[in-house]
This record gives C-alpha cells, sequence and structure tokens, in this order.
C-alpha cells in the first residue's frame, strides 16, 4: 500500500512540471507572434513609403552642413608659394575671380595688393630682365596693375604704331594685322614697346595671307603716322624715308653696327639691309634659305 502511494505522489509531481513547461512554452509563443506581427507592420508601412517615393520621384532630403574655410589663418606666404605654380596671368585671373580673399587686397594683409597682384609681381621680378623691365608699363596704383604687366611680358609683340595706309590690327587684336585693301600698298605694322638690346631674342609669327617682310629695326620711339599721311611706309628700300628715320638717332642706337634695319622677304626668302646713307643691300641669299606663304609659321 505504501509502494502505490509512492507513485501516486511522483506521477502528480511529473504532471504539475509538465504543465509548467507547457505554460511557459505557450507565453514565449504568445511574445513571439506579437514581435511578428508588429515586424510586418513596420515593413507594409516602409513598403507603402518606397512605393510613394517611386511614384512621384521624389528624392529623400539630404542635409549637408555648409563647409566654410577662414583663409585669413593661413599663411600668406604659403598660399602666394601655391598660387605661383598657376603660371600664366589668365590663371591667375580666373583665380582671382573665384574668390575675394585672392582678387581683393584684405584688410589684415601686409601687402599693398591683393595676393594675385603679389604673385604676378613675383613673376615680373623673377623672369623679366633688366631689358625687359625697361620696355615693360610701370606699376601704378588704381591704374596699372601687376597683372596687366605681366600679361604684357607674355604677349611682347604687340603692333602698336602702324604706319601708312591701309593697314589695320585685326578685330582690335594688336598681335594681328591686316590689310584694308586689295590695291598695291605698302604698310608697317611696328612693335615699339620691345626693344632687344643684348642677347638671343626669338619671336614666332603666322602668315595668314599674302608675303609680308619681317625684321627688326632701330628703336625710333618719335616716329608717328603722322610723319607719312596717307601714303605707303616701309624702312628698307624707299630712299626718301631715310632722313626721317635717321633723325631719330638716339644712343640706344650704339655704334657696334652700321644695319639699322634688317628684314626677310617671305616671297623668296631673301633678306635686305641698310644703313639708311651709303650702304644698302637688297635681294642677299644665305644657307638655307627658303620662302613661305599663308598657313605658315616663321620663328
Amino acid at each position: 500500500m505504501s509502494a502505490r502511494m509512492a507513485d501516486d505522489g511522483r506521477a502528480k509531481r511529473l504532471k504539475t512540471a509538465e504543465d509548467g513547461i507547457a505554460a511557459a512554452s505557450a507565453a514565449e509563443v504568445a511574445e513571439l507572434r506579437r514581435r511578428n506581427a508588429l515586424l510586418e507592420s513596420e515593413i507594409e508601412q516602409l513598403r507603402r513609403r518606397v512605393q510613394n517615393l517611386e511614384g512621384n520621384h521624389e528624392a529623400l532630403p539630404v542635409s549637408v552642413p555648409p563647409a566654410t574655410v577662414d583663409l585669413s589663418r593661413v599663411d600668406t606666404s604659403l598660399v602666394t608659394q601655391i598660387s605661383s605654380f598657376l603660371g600664366t596671368s589668365h590663371e591667375l585671373r580666373n583665380l582671382a575671380l573665384t574668390c575675394k580673399s585672392f582678387g581683393r587686397r584684405q584688410p589684415t594683409s601686409t601687402l599693398n595688393w591683393s595676393l594675385v597682384e603679389e604673385v604676378a609681381r613675383q613673376a615680373v621680378c623673377s623672369q623679366a630682365t633688366d631689358s625687359d623691365v625697361s620696355s615693360l608699363p610701370q606699376y601704378v596704383g588704381g591704374t596699372r596693375t601687376w597683372l596687366s604687366i605681366l600679361h604684357r611680358f607674355e604677349h611682347p609683340l604687340q603692333f602698336d604704331v602702324l604706319l601708312g595706309n591701309n593697314i589695320e590690327c585685326r578685330n582690335g587684336d594688336k598681335a594681328t594685322v591686316q590689310g584694308t585693301s586689295t590695291a598695291v600698298s605698302t604698310s608697317t605694322a611696328l612693335s615699339s614697346g620691345y626693344v632687344m638690346s643684348s642677347g638671343s631674342h626669338y619671336a614666332e609669327y603666322e602668315i595668314i595671307a599674302g608675303k609680308p617682310f619681317i625684321g627688326v629695326v632701330r628703336p625710333m620711339p618719335g616716329l608717328y603716322a603722322c610723319f607719312f599721311g596717307d601714303s605707303y611706309c616701309y624702312f628698307v628700300g624707299e630712299e626718301s624715308f631715310y632722313p626721317i628715320f635717321l633723325a631719330q638717332r638716339s644712343v640706344r642706337w650704339g655704334a657696334c653696327s652700321n644695319v639699322h634695319a634688317c628684314e626677310y622677304g617671305c616671297s623668296l626668302g631673301r633678306m635686305n639691309w641698310t644703313d639708311w646713307k651709303d650702304e644698302e643691300r637688297l635681294g642677299l641669299g644665305w644657307e638655307g634659305m627658303e620662302g613661305c606663304g599663308s598657313g605658315d609659321t616663321i620663328g
């Protein structure tokens, strides 16, 4: 009898434990189902938002904080050194237009001009020879900038003096000249701002049309177009002009040579020179001589 009572107690205990496990499992399943229902609800809401965005073709808003750089904290000499690698006056001008910190004089700066002006000044002073500097325009505050002086230094050959009739700068560009008439006429374009004093010099010309004469001549700053009126003008071959040219003699001519004008004829490639007085040589041949025409480049 006692044995049967023990078996009945064990059976009761097992049944109670199994009921507890079953109740705990049912609670966990219910919680999992609740969470799953929440996730499905959130997924459905996200799916609807995506569909709305795709239907309206609207982009999600993006907020980007503005980036600011305080250039006053950057050492001026460092910025100047970096800017010097831009190289040309055109690139420096673009830099000046990009930011007023570069193109305008800053109140805290020790310079009397803008950062771009300082870079241009350093470029001119480091590259130009004494002879170059003497032929360049001088800096004048508010009138002549270092940037314009650098541009002039980069483009020295500007035909600023036109002598004779039927000649003009093409489209206002002083680096290019052209005739204005089909009639036979000989006129001269002179680059008076670039004077060769010593050493080697190099220039390059593109022949657009015709067969011009290209050469060098003594500096004559007092030679004006009014001396020739509506007539023609050239430096070699017309003796009636020689007294006018010789009247412009100055100490800058020196005494080491009697060649006052020398030119190359594009038609046949021959050379002409004169002293505007006793000696003159026309149509001289030389080793490697050749002519050139439209589309050719001489230099």
